[in-house]
């Protein structure tokens, strides 16, 4: 997978994504909304898409929305304007793993079905630690790949496909807590199964002080 190929394949889904896509993640959607308003004030959303997203969130939040692909990012402003989301701040381009703001600029940077489609995820999710403000959270919406059995080879096999796509089919939860793991400043705090079929989860991080103290 490459930036360049995520980009280009997303740019294929915008004139149809909600339509295809809108229905399967809207509970995800709004679970990840609801996560988010829990602490409120700036949010960053990463792979924000065609703005499905953004009028659920309350008015006293203030949204950055970046995604990679811009004709993506032409419904979401397309969307914006028409519902007059004032509490909007910026659509943009943007790549999530080179975020251009400044270190702890939100108070939670939300990724919905984002991390499975870059690149490099742990890249991405260090992006995410850093801009995130100490006692925010890093609220995620993800597939889960199986790590054995049937579903397990399945998910291998349909890769070279799914990354034509713009996503991966084989992505162990592993990768989440090893990465975490490996960070003194974030801590593992939610995972839920979300429909369809358990497939998908929401995670959540929580960004502590870089002694492993709270914030």
């Amino acid at each position: 997978m490459s930036t360049d190929g995520v980009s280009q394949a997303y740019g294929r889904w915008a004139p149809v994504y909600d339509l295809v896509f809108g229905p399967v993640f809207r509970k995800g959607r709004s679970e990840a909304v609801i996560a988010a308003e829990r602490i409120g004030g700036r949010i960053l959303e990463v792979g924000v898409g065609t703005g499905i997203s953004l009028p659920e969130y309350s008015r006293s939040s203030r949204l950055v929305g970046i995604d990679i692909s811009d004709p993506m990012l032409d419904k979401a402003r397309e969307r914006v304007r028409k519902l007059k989301l004032n509490n909007v701040e910026d659509i943009r381009v943007g790549d999530a793993e080179a975020l251009e703001y400044e270190d702890e600029s939100f108070d939670v940077v939300v990724a919905q079905y984002v991390i499975t489609s870059v690149p490099n995820p742990e890249k991405a999710l260090d992006e995410f630690a850093r801009v995130c403000r100490v006692g925010g959270e890093i609220v995620i919406t993800t597939r889960v790949g199986a790590e054995t059995g049937v579903r397990d080879k399945i998910e291998r096999a349909l890769m070279p496909i799914t990354s034509r796509l713009g996503f991966r089919t084989e992505f162990a939860f592993s990768r989440y807590t090893d990465w975490a793991a490996s960070r003194d400043d974030i801590e593992l705090v939610e995972r839920r199964e979300l429909p369809p079929l358990g497939h998908f989860s929401l995670v959540r991080f929580a960004k502590r002080a870089a002694d492993g103290g709270k914030a």
